[in-house]
C-alpha cells in the first residue's frame, strides 16, 4: 500500500506548549530607535548623504579643523569633551585602543581593519552638554548599519540630519527619518550650499515662515524670497510629504562659518532632555532596602524557571539562525550584484554588529521576563523595582560561581578562514560598539561578534575576486557563526537559571527575600 508523506513534526512547537513548556513571551524582532536610559549620556547622532559636507558642520560646531574629524570608511567618530586633546582608535580583536595622533599632520596608525568607532577627546565647551556623534554616508549604512545607527539614535536622543542645497531625500533616508519619527527623538536639519551654492529663487513664492526657518535669511528683510529660504522649503516640503511627522523638527541652513543658531538649538534641547532624565531615576527605589517576604507555598517554581530559561534559549537560537540566513542573502547579493568580493567584510561587519545587537537585547528582555515571573511566582506578586533590581544584581554576582558563567564576557571573531575565535574581557566587548553605552543595568554582558582584520586583507588583496571562493567562505564562516551563537545563548541561560535558582531558593528557605 502506497503512503502519502508523513506530517511534518515541529519539535520546537511540541516543546514550546503550555502543558510542557511556559512560553518566553514575544521577543524583538529587530534592532530599533529604543529610548534613552536615565544613565544614558546626551547626544546628537549626525547623519547625512555623502557630499553634504556634514564634516565641515562638525567641525564648526566644536571649532576644529574638518580634517581632524577624518576616519576611516565605515568607521564612527565619537567626540567627547576632555581637559586633554586624544583621539583613539577602537579596533575589534584587541583589548586596548590604538591612540591616533591629536594634531592634524599626525599619521594614523596601520591597521588591519577599519575601526569600529574613533574616539575624539577636545577640550571644547559645547561638548559639556552632549557627545557629538559623526557616522558613516547614509548610502553605504544597507540594512543593517540603518539597526545600529537607530540604536545609538535612540539612546543619544538627538538626530542632526544634513542635507546639501543640490541634493534630495531618498527613499532609504526617508525610512530612517519615518523610523525616528515615531520616536521622542529630537530631529533637526542643517542645509549646506551645493557644488553650485543655493539654489536660484523659483517662480513660486516661498517666505522665511515657509521656509521653517528660525531666523530671517541674511540676504534680506523678514518675508523676502531668497535662494536659501526656497532652497530649505523645497527640502522641508519633500519632507514633509513623506514624513508629516517631523512638522515640528527645526531647520537652519548653514552658509560658511556661522553655526551660532545650531548651537543654541542644540544646547538648548540638551538643557531640556537632561532635566528630563535625570527625574526619571529617583535616588532610591521603592522596595530597594525592605525584606520581602515570600509567599508559603510558591508551587514548583524551580521547574518552571528550569523550563522557561530553556524555552527563552531555544527562541533566540531559533530566530538568529534565520536572520543568519538573511545575511548569507544579502552577502550572496553584494558578491553579484554589489561592489563584489572588496564590499564582502564591509558588509558582513556591519551585520554582526545588527545581529549582535539584536542578540543582546532579546537575551536582555528575555531575561528581564525569566526574573519577573519567578519572582512573582515567589514573592507572590510582581517585584517592584527596587525588589527587582536587588534580585538582578544578585543573580549578577552569582554568575561568577558557576564555572559556565566566569567568562560570559567573550567576542567571536570571524576569521580568515572562515572559523570563529574568540576573546575574553569587558575592554575586549568595548572596542566592538559603534557608540558605546557608559551605564548598563543588564544582568548579562551584550553579545559581541565582529570580522578580523584577516578577513579585510584576504578579500581585499589585489586580484582575489572569486565569486564562488568568496560564497562558499562566507557561507561557512556564518555557519560557524550559528553553532558559536547557538552554544552561547545555551550557556547564558543555563547560568542564569543557576544563579537566579539560588538567590530564590535561598528566599525560599528564610521566608525572606534577604538579597
Amino acid at each position: 500500500m502506497q503512503q502519502g508523506p508523513l506530517p511534518s513534526v515541529d519539535s520546537s512547537a511540541n516543546l514550546a506548549s503550555p502543558a510542557n513548556l511556559p512560553t518566553c513571551g514575544p521577543l524583538p524582532d529587530e534592532v530599533g530607535v529604543t529610548g534613552p536610559g536615565s544613565q544614558e549620556p546626551l547626544g546628537v547622532v549626525a547623519v547625512g548623504p555623502a557630499g553634504a559636507d556634514r564634516r565641515a558642520v562638525l567641525a564648526t560646531l566644536v571649532g576644529l579643523d574638518p580634517v581632524m574629524l577624518t576616519v576611516p570608511a565605515g568607521s564612527w567618530l565619537v567626540v567627547r569633551h576632555a581637559k586633554v586633546p586624544t583621539r583613539a582608535a577602537f579596533v575589534p580583536g584587541y583589548r586596548q585602543p590604538h591612540s591616533y595622533g591629536a594634531d592634524r599632520d599626525a599619521a594614523g596608525p596601520a591597521l588591519a581593519r577599519p575601526p569600529r568607532r574613533v574616539e575624539l577627546s577636545v577640550p571644547e565647551p559645547l561638548l559639556r552638554h552632549f557627545t557629538l556623534i559623526d557616522t558613516p554616508d547614509t548610502g553605504t549604512l544597507g540594512v543593517a548599519g540603518v539597526r545600529v545607527l537607530l540604536d545609538a539614535v535612540g539612546r543619544a536622543g538627538a538626530l542632526l540630519f544634513v542635507i546639501a542645497a543640490d541634493q534630495a531625500f531618498t527613499a532609504p533616508e526617508l525610512n530612517l527619518l519615518a523610523e525616528v519619527a515615531a520616536s521622542p527623538v529630537e530631529v533637526v536639519f542643517a542645509v549646506t550650499p551645493g557644488a553650485a551654492g543655493w539654489a536660484p529663487p523659483t517662480d513660486s513664492a516661498v517666505t522665511t515662515q515657509d521656509a521653517g526657518l528660525s531666523a530671517p535669511p541674511a540676504g534680506g528683510p523678514p518675508g523676502e524670497v531668497d535662494s536659501i529660504a526656497v532652497t530649505v522649503a523645497a527640502h522641508r516640503a519633500a519632507l514633509l510629504a513623506a514624513v508629516p511627522s517631523l512638522a515640528g523638527a527645526r531647520w537652519f541652513p548653514i552658509d560658511g562659518v556661522d553655526s551660532a543658531d545650531l548651537r543654541r538649538a542644540l544646547v538648548g534641547w540638551s538643557a531640556g532632555e537632561g532635566l528630563q532624565r535625570a527625574s526619571t531615576d529617583p535616588p532610591v527605589l521603592p522596595g530597594q532596602h525592605d525584606r520581602v517576604p515570600v509567599v508559603a507555598d510558591p508551587g514548583d517554581w524551580s521547574g518552571q524557571l528550569d523550563r522557561r530559561s530553556r524555552s527563552c534559549a531555544q527562541r533566540i537560537r531559533q530566530h538568529l539562525a534565520l536572520e543568519l540566513a538573511n545575511i548569507h542573502l544579502r552577502a550572496v547579493q553584494e558578491i553579484v550584484f554589489g561592489v563584489g568580493c572588496a564590499g564582502l567584510p564591509d558588509l558582513l561587519d556591519r551585520e554582526m554588529a545588527a545581529l549582535s545587537l539584536l542578540a543582546t537585547a532579546q537575551c536582555d528582555q528575555a531575561v528581564r521576563r525569566i526574573l519577573d515571573d519567578a519572582a512573582t511566582q515567589v514573592l507572590g506578586a510582581p517585584p517592584v523595582e527596587g525588589v527587582r533590581r536587588r534580585i538582578a544584581t544578585a543573580v549578577q554576582y552569582g554568575l561568577v560561581d558557576h564555572r559556565p558563567g566566569r567568562d560570559l564576557d567573550r567576542v567571536l571573531l570571524i576569521t580568515s578562514t572562515a572559523g570563529v575565535a574568540r576573546l575574553t574581557g569587558a575592554e575586549a566587548i568595548d572596542a566592538l560598539a559603534s557608540y558605546p553605552t557608559a551605564y548598563r543595568d543588564e544582568v548579562l554582558p551584550p553579545v559581541a561578534v565582529a570580522l578580523s582584520g584577516g578577513c579585510w586583507q584576504q578579500w581585499r588583496a589585489p586580484g582575489n575576486d572569486d565569486h564562488s571562493a568568496a560564497r562558499a567562505w562566507s557561507q561557512r564562516a556564518l555557519r560557524e557563526v550559528e553553532l558559536e551563537l547557538s552554544r552561547e545563548i545555551s550557556r547564558r541561560f543555563e547560568v542564569i537559571r543557576l544563579s537566579l535558582g539560588v538567590v530564590l531558593s535561598d528566599a525560599v528557605d528564610h521566608g525572606l527575600l534577604l538579597a
